[in-house]
């Protein structure tokens, strides 16, 4: 009939290939290069790959594995798949939606400042290596031409070029939060690239985001290989990995190390936010997901311990070249990426060469997570509203919007006084707490309501391969009890954000942090809330039931057969009846 308006199929990965690329550049990130190194050398070398291990097997690989299995058996998005499954915990998917698109607003401000670097790294002697330009203060010191007497150590009025190029040139930073002062044009300039080309990478959904992957996901591993064999040959570079790996066994008694390995291990591998579910969710359904999340989970943890012996024999060479210790030059985040790397860089022999491979290398990781996180978003939204958004121009169209709001909600984040606004989006908005929050109840929705025996029998007719019994034991007791004393701890140590050790916001500013913070966590209880006094029945018996069993026109495979998921559930109802109300 003329009047039938005609909707999209919702489509799935070109190749398995395309899915595998796609998760490794989104779990694999800007993270891997500057957190996890300088958090191994900081809390004991070595000896932090304990603690690491220990919530790497306990937590994220059993998570990974959930999420992607969520996904692929349910073919629905991180908010959609949870009526499939647990109804009561559709919150998780929206709390997790809400710290991806506050990740996205602030994430691609880092991909704007690296473009900017890239743009600077064309000149003919690189504007942050020396003291000879306009930004520069009597304090800056160029150390490429003193004599190798001069140290660095104890030097509390003396600023390098490096530093002074980033605060004074690229941020011109203000005095505070309150002061907002002008927008950094060139910056801007620089995010509205960054944009348009997240935008072109996903704009016609899987088939394009599956074909970008294999140049985004694969040329940063390049790059990343001609730094390592360019650090691994300086002088001073032995001393930097030593630095960086040499085991501190009596840091394994301090709590606050294994609570940053616990932090390090739910950001890098992306677990709590739902991104998995959705890329999942466009798999063919008998995809070996166990296999593939054990080979993705492997490839996460070597890419970090490898983009270490890079940084860090960089960092020893600068070291030599200074007459310095190394934890004089050691730094993490934006720290490493725009002042300690760049300024190792220009004590090189061709130093533009290796500032255009390493600022790549952090475009091409940075944008990898950037428009992985814009498709689980899309995805997401997508499946809430099929009809409306699954037509002809429509997914463009909506897209467009999204990134159009996000931009025009970040444009305080590029001003003089947008670092303090970007770093109250990481340290609030996206903090460890929250994503820890919504793991605790991710793994007790689908270890206990759900079941876990009966997510084994879903992964098994999935793959053909029933999981080791340890995963079940994860998502029982260990990985539940595991997010919960972290994200217990992570409140009890809170401390207020600061600047450089020495910028204390207002109160209105951490009020404002706190409100970012809570809403992807009361959302979660929320939902729950709204799910209960929305059901029918009587709460001590009907309404209960109805929030925990999935919808009843929905259905999953299980045994080869197509049965309603309130079906595959029965029998777990039934064994947690004790829990229920009478």
């Amino acid at each position: 009939m003329g009047g039938k308006v005609k909707i999209k199929e919702r489509g799935h990965w070109g190749k398995k290939m395309e899915f595998l690329l796609a998760v490794a550049g989104g779990v694999v990130g800007l993270g891997n290069v500057w957190r996890f190194p300088y958090l191994c050398y900081k809390n004991g070398g070595g000896a932090f790959l304990l603690p690491y291990l220990v919530f790497m097997v306990t937590c994220a690989i059993p998570l990974f594995l959930l999420e992607t299995a969520i996904g692929q058996s349910t073919q629905q998005g991180s908010i959609t798949c949870w009526r499939k499954v647990c109804p009561l915990a559709e919150g998780i998917g929206y709390g997790g939606i809400l710290i991806i698109m506050y990740s996205a607003m602030y994430y691609i401000v880092i991909l704007a400042w690296a473009l900017l670097y890239l743009v600077f790294s064309f000149s003919s002697q690189l504007p942050w290596a020396t003291c000879t330009n306009f930004w520069n203060t009597d304090d800056c010191v160029d150390f490429s031409t003193q004599n190798r007497t001069f140290k660095w150590t104890n030097q509390t009025n003396i600023t390098s070029p490096a530093t002074e190029f980033w605060e004074r040139r690229v941020l011109a930073i203000s005095g505070g939060i309150e002061e907002v002062g002008s927008i950094r044009w060139e910056i801007l300039l620089c995010l509205i690239a960054m944009w348009v080309i997240s935008y072109f990478c996903i704009w016609k959904g899987v088939k394009s985001t599956g074909k970008v992957v294999y140049f985004t996901a694969t040329f940063p591993y390049l790059m990343l290989l001609v730094l390592l064999v360019r650090g691994l040959t300086l002088p001073g570079a032995l001393n930097g990995i030593v630095f960086y790996l040499l085991p501190e066994l009596s840091r394994l008694t301090d709590p606050q190390v294994w609570m940053e390995a616990g932090s390090q291990v739910f950001f890098s591998f992306s677990v709590g936010v739902g991104s998995l579910m959705s890329l999942g969710s466009y798999n063919i359904y008998n995809n070996n997901c166990y296999k593939d999340c054990l080979q993705l989970c492997l490839l996460n943890s070597v890419t970090s311990v490898v983009a270490g012996f890079a940084v860090f024999s960089v960092l020893g060479y600068m070291a030599h070249e200074l007459g310095t210790p190394i934890e004089e030059v050691a730094e993490s985040g934006p720290g490493l990426a725009f002042i300690a790397y760049p300024q190792a860089i220009a004590l090189m022999p061709l130093p533009q060469l290796w500032a255009i491979c390493f600022f790549v290398m952090i475009i091409l990781l940075g944008l990898d997570t950037q428009f992985v996180g814009m498709e689980v978003v899309m995805t997401s939204i997508t499946d809430i509203f099929p009809k409306v958004l699954r037509r002809t121009g429509r997914r463009e169209l909506f897209l467009l919007l999204y990134c159009l709001t996000c931009f025009f909600c970040q444009l305080i984040m590029v001003t003089e006084g947008g670092m303090y606004v970007f770093l109250l989006f990481d340290y609030y908005a996206c903090n460890g707490a929250c994503i820890l929050f919504l793991c605790v109840f991710e793994s007790l929705a689908m270890g206990w309501i759900f079941g876990a025996e009966n997510l084994n029998d879903v992964i098994e007719d999935m793959t053909g391969v029933r999981p080791n019994p340890f995963f079940k034991l994860c998502w029982l007791y260990l990985t539940p009890l595991v997010s919960l004393v972290s994200f217990i701890w992570s409140l009890v140590e809170y401390q207020p954000l600061t600047y450089n050790r020495w910028y204390v916001y207002p109160d209105w500013a951490y009020a404002i942090g706190w409100l970012l913070a809570l809403s992807s966590i009361l959302i979660v209880p929320v939902c729950a809330l709204i799910k209960m006094c929305a059901g029918s029945g009587t709460l001590r018996q009907g309404k209960t039931e109805l929030v925990l069993l999935p919808h009843r026109d929905l259905s999953i495979t299980i045994d080869n057969a197509v049965v309603t998921s309130t079906t595959v559930l029965l029998y777990n109802m039934r064994r947690i009846r004790p829990f229920l109300p009478d």
